[in-house]
């Protein structure tokens, strides 16, 4: 078996250490050439396996990228099945119905904009009207850097879920996206259902 010796650097190295340290057997003389490895291709051809530690992670690690597979809001509206009387959906979706009345929610916080959409809609309802706009405006595109994501356009995302719930959703047939006339992604044609 051949034994490699100690390399100056790590004699020196060897020195060091031992200056600082308290032998466990003085009476033992310190020589190098009592120190030797053996060369590590003669460690490898011995070994029957090898283990390969597991990679440490770092504390900065790169965030791991998340996917939200979900659809967009918008996609989700126009998903929605047609309830109403398909020529007139269409006729809605084309801009060519006129509103009977309009909300317009932007700017405002979330607090706000729920009861002021509730009491709208149910007016609205009571007073016979039946195809009613409320825009919620696009939203703003800002990074906060937060911990928690911040949804972009809060109102628009947030509007067809509180018009699908109690006790909006006994009283809206149809929610759709608006026409570039009237608002267009920053706005909702909501169609209700006739009073009885």
């Amino acid at each position: 078996m051949n034994r490699r010796r100690l390399r100056p650097d790590e004699e020196e190295l060897w020195r060091k250490v031992t200056d600082k340290t308290e032998r466990l057997h003085p009476e033992k003389p310190f020589h190098p050439d009592d120190f030797v490895t053996t060369p590590p291709q003669q460690q490898r051809t011995r070994a029957s396996f090898e283990v390969t530690p597991a990679p440490i992670k770092s504390q900065k690690s790169k965030p791991s990228t998340s996917i939200n597979l979900s659809p967009s809001i918008v996609d989700q509206v126009a998903a929605q099945p047609v309830q109403m009387d398909r020529k007139a959906f269409t006729q809605m979706k084309r801009g060519k119905l006129k509103p009977e009345g309009k909300l317009d929610l932007h700017g405002m916080t979330t607090d706000r904009a729920h009861p002021a959409l509730t009491r709208f809609i149910l007016s609205a309802q009571s007073q016979g009207k039946r195809l009613v706009l409320v825009v919620t405006g696009k939203g703003k595109n800002r990074d906060d850097e937060g911990p928690i994501p911040v949804r972009f356009g809060v109102l628009r995302h947030q509007v067809p879920q509180w018009l699908s719930m109690p006790p909006l959703s006994s009283v809206v047939m149809q929610v759709s996206q608006a026409n570039v006339r009237h608002g267009g992604g920053g706005a909702y044609y909501v169609y209700l259902r006739r009073n009885r």
